[in-house]
């Protein structure tokens, strides 16, 4: 029995080891898909990564399926199953690295789109992809750029599905309408290294620190609201010291994060954490990394036309949620543009054996063509 359109891509992109920043060759397969249906094909490439920003129509609305093609790397291949870039169906399930997360959601996305265009050829609006190689990686060369790119050129985006595995237990479950904001410091505090039998003569940072970051720890930062839970603030690492017993640290270096509202912005967080430091008479150099603001689709044509889709294939609403990581989707909501994630399981991605089941991508590729409908018909 031969494979489905869906799960033969699937298989044709999961064999290839693209891991960050690395594409080897998926854009590629995807784009001699995308030319034959009038697709207009632009490579972005930005450094390291490869990006893919493909366009059929010009008029409004645009509607745009998002991605990535880059994994990450497999680990210990003696604890596969099978051969991680080596596509196996094992009981109805298609193993092998991106199965989840998300070279399947590239393959429903394509084939979707086939299937909208033969019944729909002259549709309303335009559908575009936005393909990254850099998603799992530093995220600087990728969606980010070419949404700057679309920008400067005032190529506006109106909706957007981003593939990511939002989907818990079954696919369609959750829909992702939001994210939360995240941001990173990385805080040196200031000592005075000495033996640790003369400590008048040191002054111990880790000491002088911790009061300040139990304090952060348990800060209130704010109460969520109906999309959002609490704002969390999370000591991610942390190391002092030369590794020898009789010595007092010089210094003490703390990496945090917090993973943020929208009852909160970056320069609210920085205030606050500067505020406390300086309080405790702490010495200290803090740099920031922002890595995005929260943002949310909590209306609109494009939720309304997700909720559908996911209704009429699964016979029941999805959840709405905010919850998890961050996605690059925040790069593509800063403009104003409606998105949600729509995607897999999330159960096993980045994990040795990833596997997606074959039923659940044959419904996602259903859901995106419904949607495509809800939308552009």
């Amino acid at each position: 029995m031969s494979d489905s359109p869906v799960i033969a891509l699937t298989k044709d992109l999961i064999s290839r080891a693209s891991v960050t920043p690395e594409d080897e060759g998926c854009q590629d397969v995807m784009i001699a898909r995308l030319e034959k249906l009038g697709f207009q094909i632009e490579t972005m490439v930005f450094e390291d990564t490869t990006n893919l920003w493909a366009r059929r129509g010009t008029e409004a609305p645009l509607f745009v399926f998002a991605g990535h093609t880059d994994v990450v790397p497999a680990g210990p291949a003696e604890q596969w199953h099978t051969p991680p870039f080596e596509p196996t169906i094992i009981d109805g399930y298609l193993h092998g690295r991106g199965a989840a997360d998300m070279k399947g959601s590239l393959a429903c996305m394509i084939v979707s789109i086939e299937r909208f265009l033969a019944e729909h050829p002259d549709h309303q609006g335009s559908i575009a992809l936005l393909i990254t190689s850099d998603e799992e990686g530093p995220f600087i060369n990728g969606t980010t750029r070419v949404v700057d790119t679309l920008e400067a050129r005032n190529e506006k985006i109106d909706m957007c599905i981003v593939g990511e595995p939002s989907s818990t237990h079954e696919v369609g479950d959750v829909v992702k309408n939001g994210r939360r904001g995240s941001i990173t410091g990385d805080l040196v505090v200031k000592g005075v290294q000495g033996h640790v039998a003369y400590p008048h003569l040191a002054d111990n940072p880790v000491h002088k620190a911790m009061p300040a970051l139990a304090e952060l720890a348990s800060t209130v930062w704010d109460h969520g609201n109906d999309y959002f839970p609490p704002t969390s603030f999370q000591i991610a690492n942390m190391a002092a010291g030369t590794g020898a017993s009789n010595v007092i640290p010089g210094e003490l270096k703390v990496q945090f994060n917090l993973r943020f509202s929208t009852e909160l912005t970056n320069e609210d967080i920085q205030r606050k954490v500067h505020s406390v430091l300086d309080a405790h008479g702490l010495e200290y150099d803090l740099a920031w990394t922002f890595n995005g603001q929260p943002f949310l689709t909590d209306k609109g044509t494009l939720l309304k036309a997700v909720v559908s889709a996911i209704e009429e294939v699964n016979h029941q609403p999805p959840e709405l949620l905010t919850t998890g990581g961050t996605s690059d989707g925040r790069f593509i909501a800063r403009t104003g543009a409606q998105v949600v994630e729509l995607g897999p399981v999330n159960a096993t991605i980045h994990k040795v054996n990833e596997c997606v089941k074959i039923a659940d991508l044959e419904k996602l590729t259903d859901m995106y063509q419904k949607v495509l409908e809800n939308i552009l018909v």
